[in-house]
């Protein structure tokens, strides 16, 4: 969404969902790596691929980021 956009998150877009990030406040904790690695891969250019998963998927690894620094929209 813009407001994100605006206070540093990138954007990373899906078919059903979007996925946005922000570098800045990243606590570096891993839990979307670790909650699913097909999406989330820091190896990988881009590393939020969020077509890797199910919609639902991505919603839930999102909710265990402690920091905040991920974000998503559903379309």
């Amino acid at each position: 969404m813009s407001d994100w956009m605006e206070k540093g998150y990138r954007e990373y877009r899906g078919k059903e969902i979007n996925v946005y990030f922000n570098t800045a406040i990243c606590a570096h904790a891993a839990e979307c790596v670790k909650g699913d690695p097909a999406v989330f891969d820091t190896s990988r250019k881009p590393w939020i691929v969020p077509d890797n998963a199910s919609p639902e998927k991505v919603k839930e690894v999102i909710h265990r980021c402690p920091s905040g620094a991920l974000k998503y929209q559903v379309k």
